[in-house]
């Protein structure tokens, strides 16, 4: 039976990964978990729990072979394999996500940029001209598309959420400040930047006081 692991253990992981990737930058093969609880400022029980879901990956009085670890958290988030992209929105937002190299570097690859705005369509951004969104579906229809990306006002991403559904798409990371719903075998991950600014906003207030 396939094991029930929390959002809270998932959403930790990359997180682990990057603290491993910069180990492995500064040359540290080994670590013990009371020594990256330190560095991550949790506590070495939780990693320990957090990795203990997936995997005995430890030895005791030896810690973390850090390189091993590393790949083996790939695994399971299921970076040892790339992932086509398309995005939809080519403002600021989808601008930036484009831009962003470090996206490549991870296995995900931009395929296709799309726009409803004349203005924008046929600019080059990054070696990707901005279609029109109209040719959504043949664009997908004719590509290896893993994950679309909404960078669009939420009064139009309900509509085109469901255009990519139709169309054979199974994970959407979506930017539009709302929550879409999909069916099962389809995975969403909504992100609201403005939810992330104002639980800052709230820490700095409580900082004041």
């Amino acid at each position: 039976m396939k094991k029930n692991i929390s959002s809270a253990v998932i959403n930790r992981l990359p997180r682990y990964r990057r603290y491993l990737a910069d180990l492995l930058d500064n040359g540290i093969t080994r670590i013990s978990s009371q020594e990256l609880s330190k560095k991550m400022k949790t506590t070495a029980s939780q990693i320990r729990q957090d990795l203990n879901n997936f995997g005995c990956f430890g030895q005791q009085g030896y810690g973390y072979n850090v390189e091993l670890l590393c790949e083996e958290i790939d695994k399971i988030l299921g970076l040892e394999k790339n992932y086509n992209l398309i995005i939809i929105g080519a403002g600021n937002l989808g601008q930036a996500l484009v831009n962003y190299a470090n996206f490549k570097n991870r296995g995900f690859n931009f395929i296709g940029i799309f726009d409803i705005n004349p203005k924008l369509i046929g600019i080059n951004i990054r070696g990707l001209e901005i279609l029109d969104t109209e040719k959504l579906e043949e664009f997908i229809s004719k590509n290896d598309v893993d994950i679309a990306v909404l960078a669009i006002p939420k009064n139009q991403a309900l509509d085109v959420a469901q255009r990519l559904i139709k169309s054979g798409i199974k994970a959407i990371w979506n930017f539009s400040h709302v929550d879409l719903e999909t069916p099962d075998d389809v995975v969403v991950e909504n992100v609201h930047l403005t939810d992330s600014l104002m639980t800052l906003s709230y820490r700095l207030s409580e900082k004041r006081k």
